[in-house]
């Protein structure tokens, strides 16, 4: 059994970031896990679970919730900027490092999805991290995009990015979208039934999140190119978990990055779709990941 504390720390601009630290038994210091959530998500979605199979195993675990989601701070609310959630995951890897449960040297990082981009390009970026786990992450977003909408609604969708750029410079709040709908008429980021009920699951009651995301996180997500990080992630361990039939972030793309990817790396296939790692998958997905750090970080 490990013990469960909800924690915070602060990140640029004054904003306070939350989550929950995952303490194992037996005496310190522990080797550590830095997760959090992907896209639009909450540390509720899907994510826990992982965590508990890390600290069982003997690790601390830090699971946060990105600003402007979840438990954190941040506005405006629901808007997904990657480069200031890597920024701020760089704050709880130092957060980490000064808890005097945690062995500063041997610290790793769990990304999933949009958050496996992310821990691509940390892996790559901050030595500090000694083991990562990119769980079907996203490779690149232009290449998501334009495979997930339309031919004939391309040019719709940039002339919606125009508009709200424009908005915002006369002052005007970040407008709006769905994350999931299966309505056509209603504009959103996902139509396919997993991703609906993956993001409309059941969610613990005072969760704070609502089903829409800011339009401008959907043109940074396009601009979001974490994939051409990976041949620098080496020396630092890099395990990919990617799924056999994977719509959202594409199995064919997170293939070719690892092959691009330089050792010390590893491959774990899992069966099904894009959410099925947190579902059906969960066991291969998540001993795989447990596999990785107790070899390169001890337990």
């Amino acid at each position: 059994m490990s013990d469960r504390q909800d924690v915070e720390f602060a990140a640029d601009g004054g904003v306070v970031l939350r989550g929950r630290l995952y303490l194992p038994e037996g005496p310190g210091p522990h080797p550590a896990v830095t997760m959090a959530h992907g896209y639009a998500g909450t540390a509720e979605h899907g994510i826990e679970p992982f965590a508990q199979a890390f600290a069982a195993a003997g690790f601390v675990v830090l699971l946060h919730d990105h600003r402007g989601f979840g438990a954190s701070d941040g506005a405006p609310r629901q808007d997904v900027d990657p480069w200031r959630q890597i920024a701020d995951w760089r704050r709880a890897i130092s957060y980490l490092e000064g808890r005097p449960e945690v062995d500063a040297r041997r610290i790793g990082l769990w990304g999933t999805s949009y958050a496996g981009g992310h821990a691509l390009v940390l892996a790559a970026t901050d030595r500090r991290i000694r083991a990562v786990v990119s769980q079907v992450p996203t490779i690149s977003g232009f290449e998501q995009g334009h495979r997930r909408v339309r031919p004939e609604a391309a040019g719709a969708l940039w002339e919606s990015f125009d508009d709200e750029e424009r908005a915002q410079f006369a002052g005007a709040e970040p407008r709006r979208q769905a994350i999931v709908s299966d309505d056509a008429a209603v504009p959103a980021a996902y139509r396919s039934k997993d991703s609906i009920d993956f993001y409309l699951q059941t969610l613990p009651p005072g969760t704070r999140w609502s089903n829409e995301v800011t339009v401008r996180s959907t043109r940074a997500a396009m601009m979001y190119e974490p994939g051409s990080w990976v041949a620098r992630v080496s020396p630092t361990p890099l395990l990919m978990v990617v799924a056999t039939h994977d719509t959202v972030t594409l199995t064919d793309l997170a293939l070719a990055a690892y092959e691009q990817a330089l050792e010390p790396k590893r491959l774990q296939l899992v069966e099904g779709g894009h959410f099925d790692p947190y579902l059906a998958q969960f066991g291969p997905a998540s001993s795989a990941a447990t596999a990785w750090f107790v070899r390169h970080l001890g337990s």
